[in-house]
């Protein structure tokens, strides 16, 4: 059956502008690092895509290495664009990434001018475009001058195959040095993507400050520290959970009797809210007006749908936080 968006998808989604650009992007955008891959079943992930544009979310997510096999997430993109969003391509903004292994030999991965401008070419055939919207130096690399790093994001700008720069898992002062770079090329480095949760706080220090100072707009992965701020892990690990899974980013031995309390304190604020934990974990996030957007991954539509609800209810007192605040900072 042909697919046709909804009239209303406009209607209940927050924009937000990323930095100081014109760029402006919805509060939650879907990423496509998990169930959109060659093993995954097609039709799900089609289903997943097409919901989510029906709900405001303007913005996928995407990597050279995303999926299994490596690429195939571009290449299942590409599809859907091509069977139900190609009329609608210029209403989105689509990303993908390089710097992560994808294919042997020397110039498979980090941050050389090689790698990445062929890694573009190669995205761009998998996702059957003519440009994305955003190209990021996936990691820093400690071995390759981050100048050329950076001359190989402004190319791909000016020769057309990207209309904004970004970097992803960078550090404060490698953010810094990689923004005056780009600058000085006559570019500017527009968003930076790095992992954040009430979990994992370390962009708090000094990086959110700096990419207020820099204006550069702030896009966060792993809202949900890898599912643990979800109701999945209230009671342990249950089986087929990313945990429980030998390989993944998320390890059984990270999930504590410790982390299980505090997840279980902040259901029970979240509960008070009226909200599910992990809406409550995506509104926390959202609080900090120097985040332009959180990232959510999903393996069914009905994730999409719960997670784009925690824009019903953004707000928190102040009793609420220093709750919150108790919670994650008991050790």
């Amino acid at each position: 059956m042909r697919y046709k968006p909804a009239y209303t998808r406009y209607e209940k989604m927050k924009y937000n502008r990323c930095g100081r650009s014109g760029l402006m992007l919805p509060a939650v955008a879907l990423g496509l690092w998990h169930n959109f891959g060659g093993v995954d079943k097609f039709e799900i992930s089609r289903v997943m895509v097409c919901r989510a544009f029906d709900l405001g979310i303007t913005h996928f997510d995407l990597a050279n290495n995303y999926g299994l096999p490596a690429g195939s997430a571009e290449y299942n993109f590409g599809k859907i664009l091509k069977l139900d969003l190609a009329k609608h391509r210029d209403e989105m903004i689509i990303s993908t990434k390089a710097g992560y292994l994808m294919w042997p030999g020397p110039y498979g991965e980090w941050g050389s001018r090689k790698h990445l401008l062929a890694s573009i070419d190669q995205s761009l055939k998998r996702l059957g475009l003519d440009y994305v919207d955003i190209f990021y130096s996936h990691r820093f690399d400690l071995n390759t001058p981050l100048d050329e790093t950076m001359s190989a994001l402004d190319t791909a700008v000016k020769q057309g195959k990207a209309l904004y720069t970004g970097i992803s898992n960078y550090g404060p002062d490698q953010t810094i040095e990689a923004a005056k770079i780009l600058r000085q090329l006559g570019s500017s480095c527009r968003v930076h993507q790095p992992n954040y949760s009430m979990l994992d706080r370390w962009v708090e220090k000094d990086l959110l400050d700096i990419l207020e100072k820099e204006g550069i707009g702030c896009i966060c992965f792993s809202p949900l520290a890898q599912g643990l701020l979800t109701d999945k892990y209230l009671k342990g690990i249950p089986r087929n959970s990313r945990a429980a899974k030998p390989y993944g980013f998320l390890k059984r031995e990270q999930v504590t009797e410790q982390v299980l309390k505090k997840i279980g304190a902040l259901n029970t604020i979240a509960h008070k809210r009226g909200q599910t934990l992990a809406q409550m974990a995506i509104a926390w996030v959202l609080q900090d007006k120097r985040i332009t957007t959180v990232l959510i991954g999903a393996s069914r539509v009905e994730q999409v749908e719960q997670n784009i609800s925690a824009l019903n209810n953004l707000q928190f007192i102040a009793e609420e936080l220093e709750q919150i605040e108790k919670i994650l900072n008991n050790d």
